[in-house]
């Protein structure tokens, strides 16, 4: 138990929801229990935004479906064989699990026997701060001393770390995303110990789960120093399958809180494009490489090859260079992206880097009014010239830093298909 009593949540706008009690009220009575565990309870104790609110309850998954099913509830056996039914309550997820324990275990899947035990159920948890529980009544119960950790800052193993380990190996990459997240204190003795003794078991896990875990973790905090812990421990070359750029990675972040760019989520695919990139990606195979190990999606791995390109363009870029230039090349956010990861990639000043990268958001990107069919329209007829021409239209209106207007560009236009006839 805390020596500090957690304070009650019942007051809180996100526990009076009326799907929260339609729930328990659902899950209570004949011989039921429930209460909301995980991030729920630690974002509230932290007085951070509660998203997702997941339930435990001393009901087998069998029951929890049935009474739903009377109530008019939609199930979904999420993972049924583990205890776990999705209810949909006017159009919202929750996850019910079943209090249970793990029979057997070989590091990835796990046989389980339900029960009925609170404080058995709390220590077959990964993290003392994941074990905090609220009740129907908003009282927090804290079996493992869960609420001192958190406020301590501290992410710390339920018992053993190499037990907590051999029964998920995702442990491993979930101690560095949580101590990332939320660690203001060295994880303690023997946890980096644990992790270095098994670290080859994260080969062993599926890359959408590595990837899901590297997201996360990338955008957090804390992210530097928790990466340098991977890689001390054997981690992140093994994560990374490759080199793991922690001084590139250093340099991004303060580049970002210098540009006061905080990693928000309306710029998450972009923050994440560019610390992926400055911790592992310095040419279009390392995208390759990373984005097949942390199963990227097409659209992240496009954003990460644009930014490495971007980056090799503006490596050395200097103030007499025109931005509409480079923001022509490769558009508004590539560009960005670049000129953050080549100030990450540069040891030296980064001054001209960020000017240009605050200066590229409210710069009106280039646009080349003309198309093949205005050549055309000069008389030249349609194959090859006509893609030469304007090639050559471009570099002339390019060369000038795009100040021709479109009048000026059909002008030329004229003079060059003339030239030509």
């Amino acid at each position: 138990m805390s020596v500090a009593a957690p304070p009650r949540l019942g007051d809180r706008d996100w526990f009076r929801d009326g799907r929260i009690g339609r729930i328990f009220d659902l899950l209570s009575g004949d011989g039921g229990e429930a209460r909301i565990v995980g991030g729920a309870v630690r974002d509230a104790l932290l007085g951070v935004p509660v998203k997702e609110v997941d339930f435990a309850t001393t009901l087998r998954p069998e029951v929890v479906t049935a009474r739903a099913e009377a109530a008019g509830l939609r199930a979904v056996p999420t993972g049924f064989e583990h205890g776990t039914v999705t209810l949909v309550v006017e159009g919202r997820p929750f996850e019910i699990t079943t209090l249970r324990s793990d029979v057997e275990t070989d590091g990835r899947h796990a046989v389980v026997a339900f029960g009925d035990d609170w404080l058995e159920d709390a220590r077959r948890r990964d993290f003392t701060l994941n074990t905090l529980m609220v009740d129907s009544a908003g009282v927090v119960h804290d079996p493992l001393g869960g609420y001192d950790d958190l406020r301590a800052g501290l992410v710390r193993f339920v018992g053993d770390p190499d037990a907590r380990i051999a029964e998920d190996r995702l442990r491993i990459l979930r101690l560095f995303r949580f101590q990332a997240w939320y660690g203001r204190r060295p994880l303690p003795e023997g946890h980096l110990e644990a992790v270095a003794r098994a670290r080859r078991g994260v080969t062993d896990l599926s890359v959408e789960r590595i990837g899901n875990e590297m997201r996360r973790l990338v955008l957090a905090p804390g992210a530097a120093t928790a990466l340098i812990d991977m890689q001390e421990t054997g981690v992140l070359p093994l994560v990374l399958a490759g080199v793991g750029y922690l001084s590139a990675f250093g340099r991004m972040v303060a580049f970002e809180q210098a540009a006061d760019e905080p990693a928000t989520l309306t710029r998450r695919l972009a923050t994440l494009t560019r610390r992926l990139a400055a911790l592992s990606q310095r040419v279009s195979e390392d995208v390759d490489r990373v984005g097949a190990r942390l199963a990227l999606s097409r659209a992240e791995q496009r954003a990460c090859l644009a930014a490495v390109e971007a980056a090799s363009d503006v490596r050395d870029v200097s103030s007499a260079d025109s931005l509409r230039r480079h923001l022509f090349a490769h558009g508004r956010e590539a560009l960005r992206d670049g000129l953050a990861l080549a100030a990450a990639w540069s040891g030296g000043r980064t001054d001209v880097h960020r000017r240009l990268f605050e200066a590229a958001e409210h710069e009106a990107v280039p646009v080349f009014p003309l198309a093949g069919r205005d050549v055309v329209a000069c008389g030249v007829p349609p194959g090859p010239t006509v893609g030469a021409m304007l090639d050559a239209l471009r570099s002339w209106w390019i060369a000038r830093d795009f100040e021709p207007d479109e009048e000026a560009l059909r002008s030329r236009l004229q003079e060059l298909a003339a030239g030509a006839q």
